[in-house]
């Protein structure tokens, strides 16, 4: 008799990346995001030698951490421009901050892991290409400028 995978543990595979959700940025069309790429977060490593160590080389001990921009891209919908809106809303330090979260989704739409990135704002948008020949989806960038990044599962 065959192996139709049933008795196998549901924690053996790694989840797919296709079944996300972007939420806090003013609900609607705007979650159906096509791609989300910069989730990424490091710690400046110091170097330090005290005065009296034998030892010629310094110890490295970490910093501050440090997260990069994140870049959402989506499909642009007709009469939706809120992300230029939004962007529009910055005057010397005066923009709109949003908390804005992003959900990996398993089979049945429930969040797996979740990455949060507080007090995001945008710092660029970019509007689609336009060709004459061209017969893709219309795709804009907006990407977000952010504090802390906090990831946590389920």
């Amino acid at each position: 008799m065959a192996d139709d995978g049933s008795a196998q543990s549901q924690n053996i595979w790694p989840l797919p990346k296709f079944y996300f959700q972007v939420d806090g940025l003013g609900g609607g069309v705007g979650n159906y995001f096509h791609e989300v790429s910069g989730l990424d977060t490091e710690s400046q490593p110091i170097e330090y030698r005290h005065g009296n160590s034998p030892v010629f080389s310094p110890i490295k001990m970490p910093g501050l951490q440090k997260v990069g921009n994140v870049t959402l891209k989506k499909g642009i919908f007709v009469k939706d421009n809120k992300f230029w809106a939004w962007y529009s809303t910055i005057k010397m330090n005066t923009m709109q901050r949003q908390t804005v979260v992003i959900k990996l989704l398993d089979e049945s739409g429930a969040p797996t892991m979740t990455w949060t990135l507080n007090n995001a704002w945008p710092t660029k948008i970019q509007g689609t290409d336009l060709k004459a020949d061209g017969n893709e989806a219309a795709i804009e960038t907006i990407e977000l400028a952010y504090e802390t990044l906090v990831v946590a599962n389920g």
